[in-house]
């Protein structure tokens, strides 16, 4: 456990790359391999506003992570933070600890108030807008929402208290587990409902994409389903009633430009509709 913490503490740029390409090969290559749906899209066009939302993430994270070094640098000098104040404890269990709670206020908790409050559900609306739900999903997000999750992520950083090497694993594993539980790919289903007892699997997340209310304000979590189970979030949908995308937003063809997803959080509110499966 030490000799993990200390990679994560001093992980290469480049090894930080590596996961987030990496990732979307493998699970790229497995979508072809056991296809949860049989998409009938161009699949390297689809990818395109996808990969470049994955790119503007990270020119918006690059320039604030000094921000994230800082604050977790005088948490730990000044033993502030939750996992600081509570009894000592084992290394593992301090740094499961730590990367639950992260995972709690900088995914859990940032997804579901970008739910719940309408112009950060506008700004949100780029990732659901989305017919076509695959790995490269994982990280289509709109720069002001890279903003956004960046900012509760530095909250939850503070009031955690983490030392840099556990945000490093927990920024690892969160893009790893984006990646395969967006991934387009089928489980036994034994397999699949196992996991969703301790992470979000690829079946419980599609839920989360379904195109009406409720199934689209459930299933929160990114890394950790306790969450949802525990806040009352957590739903189940059978995979082929699943259809994907956002009521209020159907247009398919302006869902997979570029400029048209640039411009979406700046439409104008539409309620979403209540519906059934």
């Amino acid at each position: 456990m030490e000799q993990m913490i200390h990679y994560f503490e001093n992980i290469p740029s480049s090894h930080r790359a590596a996961i987030i390409v990496g990732g979307i090969t493998f699970f790229w290559i497995l979508e072809g391999i056991v296809p949860l749906f049989n998409l009938k899209y161009k699949k390297w066009k689809h990818a395109v506003p996808n990969i470049f939302f994955t790119l503007t993430t990270i020119l918006v994270n690059l320039p604030l992570a000094f921000l994230l070094f800082k604050i977790s640098e005088w948490s730990v000098a000044n033993n502030f933070g939750i996992i600081n104040w509570l009894p000592e404890m084992p290394l593992w269990l301090y740094v499961v600890l730590g990367v639950m709670l992260l995972d709690l206020i900088g995914a859990y908790t940032a997804h579901l108030v970008e739910h719940k409050v309408k112009p950060l559900w506008m700004v949100h609306l780029v990732h659901h807008t989305d017919h076509n739900v695959d790995t490269t999903t994982a990280n289509r997000h709109h720069p002001l929402e890279s903003m956004i999750r960046y900012f509760f992520t530095l909250v939850g950083v503070l009031a955690v208290g983490a030392p840099i090497g556990i945000i490093m694993l927990y920024q690892s594993l969160s893009v790893v587990l984006s990646q395969f539980n967006h991934a387009n790919i089928q489980l036994p289903k034994k397999v699949d409902k196992a996991l969703s007892w301790v992470i979000v699997s690829p079946d419980m997340h599609k839920v989360h994409h379904h195109f009406v209310l409720p199934y689209t304000d459930s299933n929160y979590g990114n890394i950790f389903s306790i969450w949802d189970r525990l806040f009352g979030t957590y739903m189940e949908l059978d995979p082929d009633k699943i259809t994907y995308g956002v009521d209020t937003f159907p247009d398919e063809k302006e869902n997979g430009s570029i400029w048209g997803l640039l411009k979406q959080p700046f439409h104008k509110y539409r309620k979403p509709t209540t519906g059934q499966s």
